[in-house]
């Protein structure tokens, strides 16, 4: 039974990343160029490890986007080289980063013709953490931003996050839906707080956004392998 589609429904909620648009093949792009270019250095079991956990180290200093990841792949490089990476090296290191500055945004598919259902009957709203440049960048870039009523970038996607954004607008819990490719910090948090969510898996998760199933039991929200779906779950005729 559908218990979406009320009237008390007043706010749409988008992640970006991955939900909106491809974003983590990027990124693990260019994490396998990083192995590609250290491999006479490290192996690459070693390097993505490392890697991995200096990103996660990091993410309270530089937070989430492709400028950390980019300080985090030099900084792996030098530790795991003991200083011998070149200097030409960690160019290239830079050049790979600013790759993921700049980018095509692909749009995934059914994504235009949901939001352009969606925003004649709701407020939609982006909400979608990491780099303010970067992700401002990213939905200029995607011809999307006319969607949407409002933008809110933040470092991190948790409960206490959810009930500011929710304070800010003046809507209640019950009033707000948040759909997004991630259990983590699209879809638990939400629940949490006695919101809606709706989570659309992307085929690419990265590690950090991943939970375990025991973390899921007693959760009430919607899944879909397409965020076309989302449209007949909210009983809205596309016109």
């Amino acid at each position: 039974m559908n218990t979406f589609a009320t009237p008390q429904l007043k706010l749409i909620a988008f992640d970006a990343d991955d939900t909106l648009w491809v974003n983590e093949p990027n990124y693990v792009n260019v994490q396998q160029r990083l192995c590609e270019l250290l491999m006479h250095h490290i192996d690459q079991e070693t390097l993505s490890k490392r890697f991995y956990d200096t990103q996660i180290r990091n993410l309270q200093l530089f937070g989430y986007g492709a400028k950390g990841m980019t300080l985090s792949m030099i900084e792996t490089a030098i530790e795991l080289t003991n200083g011998a990476v070149t200097g030409t090296e960690i160019q290239q290191i830079i050049d790979i980063g600013k790759e993921l500055l700049t980018f095509p945004i692909d749009v995934l598919d059914g994504v235009h013709d949901v939001l352009d259902v969606l925003a004649k009957r709701y407020d939609l709203m982006v909400l979608t953490k990491g780099d303010l440049f970067d992700q401002e960048s990213k939905i200029a870039r995607s011809g999307l931003g006319h969607f949407f009523k409002h933008v809110e970038i933040v470092s991190e996607k948790n409960e206490t996050t959810y009930q500011r954004i929710l304070q800010k607008y003046n809507i209640q819990p019950t009033e707000f839906l948040m759909i997004g490719n991630s259990l983590k910090s699209d879809v638990l948090p939400v629940v949490h707080i006695g919101a809606r969510a709706a989570h659309v898996p992307y085929a690419v998760t990265w590690a950090h956004e991943r939970v375990g199933e025991e973390q899921l039991v007693g959760k009430s929200f919607a899944t879909f392998s397409s965020v076309r779906d989302v449209l007949g779950w909210l009983e809205v005729t596309a016109v």
